[in-house]
């Protein structure tokens, strides 16, 4: 099976194998994902895993292995060591990225991604603890996304938007937004 060389599809495939092996190198890393059918330079490698917000922790056997955040079943903070990125600024950026649409319904939102994303994308947004977002849950390219409030949705699905700068409704309407902008 080839997987598509697209940046989302990358990405969500090494959060898989990272997820799935206990990967101790880049090395290590990079041939997993040959035997996947994706190739990848080292540099590419490196900065995807910079984008996951890969860290490496110790393992129970004590060597070190990578881990990405909010797996492991304790949330690991997002804020990366040394470039200053919020989880805020990160969900911004990659909502600009993947958000390709939102659409509420009561306090139910949908959110489209490009496949292989929603995964990605769900994770930036728990870690950005908007306390209006009871949870996610993600699939290949869609995201249900439960506000707090009853009636949430809408104004939840505007947010969301906001961070994109797409305030209008997607073809085929069903966004109800404000008229803000």
């Amino acid at each position: 099976m080839t997987i598509p060389l697209t940046k989302a599809g990358r990405l969500a495939k090494i959060a898989e194998l990272v997820n799935r092996h206990k990967v101790k190198s880049q090395l290590e890393l990079a041939k997993l994902l040959a035997e996947s059918g994706v190739e990848v330079t080292q540099a590419t490698l490196s900065r995807d895993l910079d984008e996951l917000g890969a860290l490496k922790l110790r393992a129970d056997d004590g060597s070190l292995v990578y881990a990405l955040p909010g797996e492991g079943g304790a949330r690991i903070p997002l804020a990366r060591l040394g470039s200053g990125e919020t989880p805020a600024a990160r969900l911004r950026r990659v909502a600009e990225e993947l958000l390709v649409s939102a659409e509420a319904s009561a306090n139910l939102v949908i959110v489209r991604t490009p496949p292989g994303a929603a995964q990605f994308l769900a994770s930036a947004l728990d870690h950005a603890d908007w306390q209006s977002i009871l949870g996610t849950v993600a699939g290949d390219d869609t995201i249900l996304v439960i506000s707090r409030d009853p009636a949430g949705g809408a104004q939840l699905a505007e947010s969301l938007l906001k961070l994109t700068d797409r305030r209008s409704a997607p073809a085929g309407g069903g966004l109800t937004s404000t008229s803000d902008g």
